[in-house]
């Protein structure tokens, strides 16, 4: 990490735009960047603290990232302990890492204290080890345990997505007691929903819904009006399944307990919505090939990221070219059929895709199971068969018309039929079967899918015309 510049100067503040941060398309002003840009320029702290600084994280993320490079990096500088580091949380990998890197690991360890312990190891996991090691050495004992325990959990797990600051009761601890606690305690977390149980190990026995504390007298005991935690979620369970627990029974935050039931942190909805944000935008990329792109990111990095699938695509390419290179006598001595082709494979390869997705989504969300995949593979064989038949039917009369010949409409209709009806098979059974196998459907189904339709299209409308003609 290099070490921050030690000269800032300020000057008088600017006047402040009139306008706000986002123009009516909802992205940064043109104006607005121009005016921050203008007081990066001239050092011009007092403007950035006043016109920055009233910014919320996610608004201060969205400028970071419509400023070049230098500017969001002189901003941090600038702005030092005034500037809400939260805001990292919400811009993409590269550009926390390329702020991360102007920073020396003391001004990150300062700015890490001020933080929740979720955000914390947002920011801390995706740095090096030994710079993580250094910046923890630096925090005191209790946090660098706490933040410690957290980052070692797998990544994309709710302990590395959870809160280690919560608020814990004993169960004979009265209501008066427990408000007493919250009132004179400074180290509870500054907003929460609920107040977990304990016994002396620290297991989770309940927990205590704030609204039910305020409305019972202050004699009461806590065990009296706790509810079981029926909804704890293990700290090494996936984010996205504790999400869908979340979505599930409609919670706004749950206890997250170790391999032994001990509390050690809680999930709130905030990280759940950022989880689902963060799985779907995954599943939107995996579905294209590009793997963890980020807008962000290198013309060499994002080169690296699709180059694997695009080799995958290629080679299966070929085997779909195979397929035409058998019935190149055809295709010569009817060359309509070099013309048509390719709507029948085109056409199928929609149909599968429309399929595939609607079954990678329902896969994710755990809304196709083995309970009700039959149905759902016949309901899709059907859409495939259906469709078949109402696009056979148009195109074949428009390839009639065009060519002068109702033969060749009836071989491209009848090629059609097969193909949506194949696709719409194939762009369920492949997800389910790369599923069933460990493997990711969202990053495989597609390729295959590719496949599939361009041989069963090309075969069938290739193979037909040459049974017809009578070539071979």
């Amino acid at each position: 990490m290099s070490e921050p510049e030690t000269r800032v100067s300020e000057t008088e503040p600017t006047d402040a735009p009139e306008h706000g941060l986002y123009d009516e398309g909802g992205i940064v002003s043109a104006p607005f960047l121009t005016h921050i840009g203008a007081a990066i320029a001239d050092r011009d702290v007092l403007t950035l603290k006043e016109d920055v600084g009233r910014l919320h994280q996610s608004e201060i993320g969205d400028l970071l990232e419509a400023l070049s490079p230098e500017q969001r990096r002189a901003l941090v500088q600038l702005m030092s302990e005034d500037f809400d580091f939260t805001a990292l949380t919400e811009v993409d990998e590269a550009i926390r890492l390329d702020i991360a890197s102007h920073l020396s690991n003391a001004q990150i360890a300062h700015a890490v204290q001020q933080l929740d312990s979720d955000d914390a190891v947002y920011i801390l996991e995706d740095l090096d080890p030994a710079d993580q090691d250094e910046i923890l050495a630096r925090l005191p004992f209790t946090e660098r345990v706490r933040l410690r325990r957290s980052l070692g959990y797998p990544e994309e797990t709710a302990g590395r997505r959870m809160q280690t600051e919560f608020v814990a009761v004993p169960p004979f601890w009265t209501v008066g007691q427990t408000i007493d606690y919250m009132r004179e305690d400074q180290n509870l977390p500054d907003s929460f929903s609920q107040i977990f149980v304990v016994d002396p190990t620290f297991r989770l026995v309940g927990a205590v819904d704030l609204d039910r504390i305020l409305r019972t007298k202050r004699a009461v005991k806590i065990e009296e009006v706790m509810h079981e935690t029926s909804h704890a979620i293990p700290a090494t369970m996936d984010q996205e399944e504790a999400a869908q627990i979340f979505e599930q029974y409609d919670l706004l935050s749950a206890a997250v307990v170790d391999e032994n039931d001990r509390l050690v942190g809680v999930l709130t909805i905030d990280d759940v919505v950022d989880v689902i944000t963060q799985e779907a935008e995954e599943d939107i990329l995996r579905l294209g090939g590009v793997g963890d792109e980020e807008l962000s990111d290198s013309v060499l990095a994002a080169s690296r990221s699709r180059v694997p699938w695009l080799m995958v695509n290629l080679v299966t390419a070929f085997l779909a070219a195979s397929v035409i290179s058998l019935f190149d006598a055809t295709i010569q001595q009817v060359v309509a059929l070099a013309i048509l082709m390719p709507i029948v494979a085109g056409m199928g390869g929609n149909a599968g895709s429309q399929t595939m997705t609607v079954t990678v989504r329902a896969l994710a969300t755990r809304d196709l199971d083995i309970y009700n995949a039959g149905r759902i593979i016949r309901r899709e064989m059907g859409v495939g068969l259906l469709n078949g038949v109402i696009f056979a039917t148009l195109i074949g009369l428009v390839a009639g018309m065009w060519f002068q010949e109702p033969t060749i409409g009836g071989l491209i209709g009848t090629a059609m039929i097969i193909n949506m009806f194949v696709a719409a098979l194939a762009g369920i059974m492949i997800p389910l079967l790369l599923d069933r196998v460990g493997v990711d459907p969202a990053v495989a189904s597609a390729v295959f899918l590719t496949t599939v339709t361009d041989v069963v299209g090309f075969f069938a409308f290739l193979g037909l015309a040459t049974w017809w003609l009578g070539i071979g």
